[in-house]
């Protein structure tokens, strides 16, 4: 199977080619050490898993938008603490698989075989919290349901799905053909009602909930009423 190693260190992709070399059913195409880079090589190397060191903190939002980009990538996430909530917050970002921090070379040669082969091998506690988690993702979370509650109004909504993009204020302004006054008091509002101190939060619980912003669209009384009512 051919991979790619993503590290910010070094020495862990070199080391982690080392050991691989003696394995002959596994071929390091590329060490990478960030996203940018990984982008690159999935442009011109077919690899069959990347296996992504996670112990140097990756930002799990950015491996979301990559594994949204590129599907086809089957993302392991290397050096994971073994303990349900990681495993699951992994599993929400794009990663298919993982390797425990304390796993020996054969057991991450076997589980890349596993991700291959569209396995995952792990413990039974952790693979209850993945069945759990499955159900909760269908019910609306407690924020979720605070904001429905709120119904944020249709331009409100707009709003938030540019501050979800990344969008800053000048350029939220510019796509709804809006002032930047105007914005600054509907990201207030926005925050208020969601009640969220900081804009990198609402950016955060789009991302995490892209439904939000529709359903809250759906479910908001018009402007025209709540004006009038």
């Amino acid at each position: 199977m051919n991979i790619i190693v993503l590290s910010p260190l070094r020495l862990m992709g070199d080391g982690l080619v080392a050991c691989l070399a003696c394995r002959a059913e596994v071929t390091v195409c590329a060490v990478v050490n960030d996203l940018t880079m990984l982008r690159h090589a999935l442009s011109t190397t077919r690899a069959d898993v990347v296996l992504v060191d996670v112990t140097q903190g990756i930002e799990l939002y950015d491996v979301r938008s990559f594994a949204a980009e590129h599907p086809e990538a089957a993302l392991v996430a290397l050096g994971l603490v073994e303990q349900r909530q990681e495993v699951i917050r992994c599993g929400r970002a794009g990663f298919v698989g993982y390797v425990a921090r304390d796993a020996t070379v054969d057991t991450l040669c076997n589980a890349l075989r596993d991700v291959v082969n569209g396995r995952l091998a792990c413990p039974a506690e952790i693979s209850g919290g993945l069945l759990r988690a499955l159900f909760r993702l269908d019910r609306p979370t407690a924020r979720e349901n605070e904001a429905l509650a709120h119904a944020l109004t249709r331009r409100e909504c707009s709003v938030l799905q540019l501050i979800g993009r990344g969008d800053s204020n000048k350029e939220i302004a510019r796509c709804l053909s809006l002032s930047e006054a105007t914005v600054k008091h509907h990201v207030h509002n926005i925050l208020g009602k969601l009640d969220l101190p900081r804009r990198t939060q609402a950016m955060r619980l789009v991302r995490d909930a892209p439904w939000l912003v529709s359903a809250s669209d759906t479910a908001g009384t018009p402007e025209s009423t709540r004006r009038t009512g």
